[in-house]
């Protein structure tokens, strides 16, 4: 039968197949566009299968949050080349997995949405496609998730601030806060919130460090534990949220800020806890 130029480029725009293989499609299934692009599909699936080895070590990471802000999630989506995940089809494909993970998550029949999308899009793209880190954040209470995408795609983040009432978590300088200590975060990269929050097996290995290069510096046996606690003071500013240099302010204290607008929206507010996924770090 013959099939129109139309109908061809009909087929390419839903699912960006070559020209060639999208009038042979049609040639196959009688020019029904439907079985066409589940003829597609199935070449694809033998596609995906030749380049599920492949090592995918770029991609961009996905981001979804609710409205009232009390839930998101993080997915990373991983392929072979910063070029492919530099392209509109890829983030695309990112966008749309990342709200159906948003929806249903990883482990419910729904999930088969995501898949299917990662297989059409090995098909489309040519390279090896594949679902890397899945983080799913709900704050309980009054507060809100603050979110950070960098402009790269490859670090994000989401931070629980919480807040004493509700009105408060919908007014803009909260929101701000929660942005911000985000981007807090995506830059300065914190173990922990606090220092309370660190692990003490860690926290005893740092202050060996110090103790034996005070030994080793000379230092009076005497003087060693008060240089290594001093040290452990400059480790936490580096590693505890609470306790970093604000990045737009480096004189001011993560903890003083969170206080300093608290205070100025007459409400207590806390940090619970963050995430931050950077692609190809599990």
């Amino acid at each position: 039968m013959s099939i129109s130029a139309q109908a061809v480029k009909e087929l390419r725009e839903k699912t960006a197949a070559g020209m060639m293989d999208c009038k042979k499609a049609l040639e196959e299934t009688g020019g029904d566009m439907e079985k066409a692009v589940d003829w597609l599909r199935q070449k694809g699936l033998s596609k995906a299968a030749k380049k599920s080895g492949r090592a995918t070590s770029e991609g961009l990471i996905g981001c979804q949050a609710t409205a009232d802000g009390k839930q998101a999630v993080l997915l990373e989506i991983r392929c072979e080349t910063d070029f492919v995940s530099r392209g509109d089809t890829f983030r695309e494909v990112v966008q749309a997995c990342t709200r159906d993970f948003s929806l249903s998550g990883l482990d419910t029949p729904d999930a088969k949405a995501i898949e299917a999308k990662l297989t059409d899009a090995i098909a489309t793209l040519g390279e090896n496609i594949t679902l890397g880190q899945a983080v799913r954040m709900k704050l309980d209470g009054f507060g809100a998730i603050g979110n950070y995408v960098h402009s790269n795609g490859k670090i994000a983040v989401l931070v629980q601030l919480a807040c004493g009432k509700d009105a408060t978590a919908a007014v803009q300088p909260f929101a701000e806060l929660a942005r911000n200590l985000a981007m807090q975060i995506a830059a300065a990269s914190p173990l922990a919130v606090s220092s309370d929050n660190l692990d003490p097996a860690l926290i005893e290995r740092e202050r060996e460090v110090y103790r034996q290069k005070a030994r080793e510096e000379g230092k009076a046996d005497t003087l060693i534990d008060k240089i290594a606690d001093g040290a452990i003071k400059k480790y936490f500013k580096e590693v505890c949220l609470l306790e970093q240099p604000y990045i737009r302010d480096d004189k001011l204290a993560v903890a003083d800020l969170i206080k300093q607008v608290g205070k100025e929206l007459g409400d207590v507010l806390s940090v619970k806890n963050f995430v931050r996924v950077q692609l190809g770090a599990e």
